[in-house]
């Protein structure tokens, strides 16, 4: 029986799609770079204001909260008007938000700032992936989104490192300022050179958004099992990434310099490691199994379990590497369970999609793990705060299993 000819895209659109990933994907990296400086300087932040664990960790809550309100918002202008402008207004907003820093001399006027950023993080977080989907289509998305996803290890580690170092010697708003020169140069390289595509123009069936389609998200059990999956880990890593500086310096007796800079390495090597083999062997499986794109973060939650267990509660000799190997795990599954949201919806609803893929998995993940794992810390010790990790994992497992089972097979034209 013929098989029917893969999507493929003319010249000129492969090199606007090319150009667009790259961008992008830079962005992304300077996107991960501001939102993980924080961790690496909280206990200068917390001894300066005279803090708790859980007035620390409601700051990630107060970023989470403007990020998830903004969301909606963002998701319904990204199904109706060009996503590049705006792209471009966002990197410009939260540059300027980091400048602004310098000024910030109390912990509520740190809670305003840290609100403001994710207002413009969260409109690039619904915006770039919706774009990009136009360029490619679905048998690429999973390659595509692993390379886009890449930014988040290697901006991650690189912002522990600027936080932790810069902080050390500058004091730590000089962290955030330092960040802010590379995203202002990136939104004007995407101002001036990379194109908006036709709203989905990899596929066929033209595009148009209806109130029926965006109800339909409601009833889209793949969907939904891919962001509720999605927020299961993401309680789980956003816990574990904020505090782990924070116990490597209390528990290890670590500076803040060598903290940030050993959770930096093990975060840019591993975490980088996992993203790419993750999205290799899911593009490989999904030769022979449509379901491959929910195995692998499924799969890989669940092993990520004991070597955190050990990470937390095992002899110092293991906490490293079992901080190593469970972050490489929960890597696994960072391109595959992106490309199943974008796969699971029709192209006219796609930023309203990752919207309610953002609000989800930050109102049920990042947005209440560092103040959950906070607020325990306060009443017992942080390795008790941070075992509320496990249990997310646990979580996150069984239900991407369960997507697995409801996973819709692709359509011939994009096997």
């Amino acid at each position: 029986m013929p098989t029917s000819p893969k999507p493929t895209l003319p010249t000129a659109s492969v090199a606007g799609a090319t150009t667009a990933l790259v961008l992008l994907t830079a962005l992304n990296f300077v996107n991960y770079i501001d939102r993980y400086i924080l961790p690496g300087v909280q206990e200068q932040i917390k001894t300066e204001f005279t803090l708790t664990d859980g007035q620390i960790g409601s700051l990630t809550l107060w970023f989470m909260l403007a990020y998830m309100a903004t969301s909606p918002i963002t998701g319904w202008l990204g199904d109706r008007f060009p996503r590049k402008p705006m792209i471009v207004i966002a990197a410009l907003f939260w540059s300027g938000i980091n400048f602004l820093t310098a000024t910030v001399h109390s912990y509520d006027s740190l809670n305003i700032r840290h609100a403001a950023l994710g207002v413009g993080e969260a409109s690039f977080g619904i915006f770039a992936p919706a774009l990009l989907a136009d360029f490619y289509p679905a048998e690429q998305r999973n390659r595509v989104l692993t390379i886009f996803n890449i930014a988040i290890p290697v901006g991650a580690a690189l912002g522990y490192l600027v936080g932790g170092t810069v902080g050390e010697h500058f004091g730590w708003r000089s962290s955030f300022i330092v960040s802010a020169v590379p995203g202002v140069i990136l939104a004007l390289l995407i101002a001036f050179f990379m194109k908006e595509p036709a709203r989905g123009a990899s596929q066929q069936d033209k595009a148009k958004v209806t109130k029926s389609n965006v109800l339909d998200l409601l009833r889209n059990k793949p969907y939904l099992c891919s962001i509720l999956g999605y927020a299961a880990v993401t309680f789980s890593l956003g816990g574990i990434s904020w505090w782990m500086p924070s116990f490597l310096q209390r528990v290890d007796g670590r500076s803040q310099s060598s903290a940030a800079f050993l959770m930096g390495a093990i975060t840019v090597v591993t975490g980088l490691g996992g993203t790419i083999f993750g999205g290799w062997v899911a593009q490989r499986w999904l030769r022979t199994n449509y379901r491959a794109l929910y195995l692998v973060p499924a799969i890989g939650a669940a092993l990520a379990v004991p070597p955190a267990l050990l990470c937390f509660f095992g002899p110092k000799s293991m906490t490293l590497p079992g901080l190593a190997l469970a972050i490489f795990l929960i890597f696994l599954g960072t391109g595959p369970v992106n490309a199943t949201t974008l796969n699971a919806v029709r192209p006219e609803v796609r930023a309203t999609a990752m919207a309610g893929q953002l609000f989800i998995i930050h109102a049920l993940g990042d947005a209440i793990s560092p103040r959950v794992i906070g607020v325990v810390s306060d009443r017992s010790n942080l390795a008790v705060g941070l075992a509320s990790t496990l249990i997310t994992l646990i979580l996150a497992s069984g239900i991407f299993f369960l997507g697995a089972r409801v996973a819709p097979p692709l359509k011939p034209a994009e096997a």
